[in-house]
């Protein structure tokens, strides 16, 4: 089964989602992008300061990620979105009424200490440490998603994903 023409790449911050979906892009010839690119300056003020962001500040977000894969389809054959998407909601708002050929998620599945241990390394992004508590607090592991451990290197990251869709 060939990948859906839509793969977005979620998990808690932290995880791996840029530079495995850039990986991913690479591999499959299609376009990158990151979510966080779509946060207005405010909300990336809000978090920079520890506040997690609420739903409300996230509808419009979503509203324009949703958009924004439609449009990508009519650009190349494989979009690839970096997102947190951390609750079902948020996947239905990216999922709409999409089919499993036109969109799947790849859940990148890790525990506190690895991802808040990375985190800390990070230098120059705007979502603290601190907020990592609220990511996984809020976080619903998606049940239709492939499940990827973040226990190895971005490389084996890659290939267990796209081994699953060259899976029978």
């Amino acid at each position: 089964m060939p990948p859906a023409s839509t793969l977005i790449i979620i998990g808690v911050s932290g995880c791996g989602k840029t530079s495995v979906g850039e990986k991913l892009a690479r591999r499959l010839g299609g376009v990158f992008e990151d979510a966080d690119d779509f946060h207005t300056e405010a909300a990336k003020a809000k978090m920079r300061s520890g506040t997690p962001l609420t739903d409300e500040d996230r509808w419009p977000w979503y509203a324009k990620l949703r958009a924004r894969i439609v449009e990508m389809r009519t650009l190349t054959p494989h979009y690839l979105l970096a997102c947190s998407a951390l609750k079902e909601i948020y996947r239905d708002r990216l999922r709409a009424d999409d089919d499993p050929t036109q969109i799947a998620f790849v859940f990148l599945d890790g525990g506190f200490e690895l991802i808040r241990d990375r985190m800390a390394r990070r230098v120059g992004h705007y979502m603290p440490v601190s907020l990592l508590e609220s990511q996984f607090a809020i976080l619903e592991p998606p049940t239709d998603a492939i499940r990827v451990s973040i226990d190895q290197d971005v490389d084996g990251i890659v290939s267990e994903t796209l081994a699953h869709f060259s899976a029978p």
